[in-house]
């Protein structure tokens, strides 16, 4: 199973005709959130519909830059990550959508426990899976994928408590632009792509019981 994910697209797709061959040969396509810039489900559905001109098989959740129709009307198209979760086979996929709180009070902002509880929400629907990857907007606190700037950490702890605990096998982040990066909480592999209108996305391979993703840029 080959899996493409980006996010942070804010509404600019000029990308996607870039990933052509990866989208079409895709089996799943994840955007991680900040679907629009400020916007609603007008502008998230005009990019979605964009991504379906290559591949129809999506999942997608708010980012904190998204007015709170853009969760409704991804729920109504059956593609909503935040707070559920999707099995395939035996891998499970999760994710909470939004941000922890910032000093911009955007529009879609949560509690740390309001995130946990989103997060063991979707985790309760994948939890028998054998492979998990979990798909919070914002990142884990205190890594190379949250900062911005020296010393300056800005994630969810109840991200990085969650993988802690839990274990999943791949985190997929995004929210911080600055912080594209590949690291590691235990065994946890953790990637936030970066921008998408600056060519970042991640390609993840389900194989054998077993899951491998990697940072890609766009040529």
């Amino acid at each position: 199973m080959k899996i493409i994910s980006f996010g942070d697209v804010h509404e600019d797709t000029k990308n996607l005709g870039k990933l052509k061959d990866e989208l079409e040969s895709a089996d799943l396509v994840i955007i991680s959130g900040d679907l629009t810039n400020y916007h609603g489900k007008s502008a998230a559905q005009i990019v979605i519909n964009s991504v379906k001109k290559y591949n129809n098989n999506i999942l997608a959740q708010p980012g904190n830059l998204d007015q709170h129709d853009v969760n409704d009307y991804l729920s109504q198209e059956n593609i909503n990550l935040h707070g559920n979760g999707f099995v395939f086979n035996d891998l499970g996929i999760f994710g909470v959508g939004g941000s922890n709180k910032t000093p911009f009070n955007t529009p879609t902002e949560f509690s740390e426990k309001e995130i946990e509880q989103f997060l063991l929400a979707g985790y309760e629907k994948v939890k028998n899976c054998k492979v998990k990857i979990m798909v919070p907007h914002m990142p884990p606190k205190d890594t190379e994928v949250d900062a911005v700037g020296p010393g300056i950490h800005v994630g969810s702890s109840s991200v990085r408590e969650f993988i802690e605990q839990y274990k999943p096998d791949i985190c997929i982040c995004g929210h911080i632009h600055e912080a594209r990066a590949r690291t590691q909480i235990g065994d946890t592999i953790i990637l936030n792509a970066g921008m998408f209108s600056k060519g970042g996305y991640i390609e993840a391979i389900y194989r054998d019981g077993k899951v491998n993703a990697e940072l890609k840029t766009v040529k």
